[in-house]
């Protein structure tokens, strides 16, 4: 009976019995396609295939499990035992559905969030982490390689540092049409003002993303937008050309930015933001010890006067011929 149900069965088994060989996942794809072959079945034999398949499905890989669920799903005569097997229920006879989880209630609408005006964000931005952390990132990234910086920002969505808050939904809109705009005329000059001036990061960092040649700085500034992935591709094309020109740099810079997570850029993004305040606090204490330095050397040079007030001149003796 089993033989005139699934023909190659015996051999299957045979095979099953040999060491070393897991033939469970292909038996179970050949019942099921057999099975589904035929529009209606005997009792017999649904019974052969229930005891078959239910002993299978809990043996199997995840992949054969799934597959052999999405043929079933849709197979009208699948039994009951083995749609509840594979997590599916029947509602009516000859009918089911996907077993759903429960629905959650929806939150209660709260009031919308007051959005941040462009000085609390600048604010938020110089506060995001210690200006030495910032300034360590910062040379870190600039000075490692492609696969280096693509682990630095892998290892970035895990770390407890503070990122800098999300650009504004609007402003990152209007920014992503400038500049890819720029980027089509090659405006360079126009494209890394829009680039400063939407990051809220000063002109020397916005110029050190635009013309580093790895591509991975304006990768992360344009995950930092949340720009779509064909947008940033053709700024790839038009805007940097020993880029475009070469196809494995825009497949590898595409599959960076398709994997980079929105942490990782918006930690990087504080770390440049706040690297400008490691530059600005250093360049001013080293200011502020050379002033420092040259009052000190300035009073060390200062002599006291050889005669004190209120002291008695000093008497001179001469040797003029009235002495004689």
């Amino acid at each position: 009976m089993t033989k005139s149900l699934f023909p190659g069965f015996d051999g299957l088994m045979t095979l099953s019995r040999r060491e070393g060989v897991d033939v469970r996942p292909t038996l179970l794809r050949v019942l099921t396609d057999l099975y589904v072959q035929t529009s209606t079945h005997s009792d017999d034999e649904q019974r052969q295939f229930v005891e078959l398949a239910t002993r299978l499905i809990d043996q199997v890989d995840d992949a054969t499990r799934a597959a052999v669920k999405a043929r079933l799903a849709v197979y009208p005569q699948t039994p009951v035992p083995i749609l509840q097997k594979l997590g599916l229920v029947a509602t009516q006879e000859g009918r089911r559905v996907p077993l759903a989880r429960e629905i959650p209630a929806p939150p209660r609408a709260s009031a919308p969030a007051r959005v941040p005006t462009e000085a609390e964000q600048r604010m938020a931005a110089n506060m995001a982490m210690q200006p030495k952390e910032a300034a360590e990132i910062h040379d870190m990234f600039f000075r490692a390689g492609a696969s280096e910086r693509a682990l630095i920002l892998h290892n970035l969505a895990q770390t407890p540092l503070k990122a800098a808050p999300r650009i504004p939904t609007v402003r990152a809109k209007r920014a992503i049409q400038i500049l890819e705009m720029a980027a089509i005329a090659g405006d360079i000059e126009s494209f890394t003002f829009e680039l400063g001036d939407s990051l809220i990061l000063p002109s020397r960092v916005a110029a050190q993303i635009v013309d580093d040649a790895g591509g991975e700085a304006l990768a992360v500034a344009a995950r930092a937008l949340d720009m779509p992935s064909p947008v940033f591709q053709r700024i790839l094309l038009f805007f940097k050309p020993e880029i475009g020109t070469s196809v494995t740099a825009v497949y590898r810079l595409s599959r960076l930015y398709d994997r980079l997570a929105e942490r990782s850029a918006l930690v990087m993004l504080a770390a440049w933001r706040g690297s400008t305040l490691a530059v600005t606090r250093a360049k001013y204490q080293s200011s502020l010890h050379d002033g420092e330095r040259q009052r000190a050397r300035a009073g060390a040079s200062q002599t006291r006067p050889g005669v004190q007030p209120g002291s008695s001149p000093a008497v001179r003796t001469g040797t003029n011929s009235s002495d004689r």
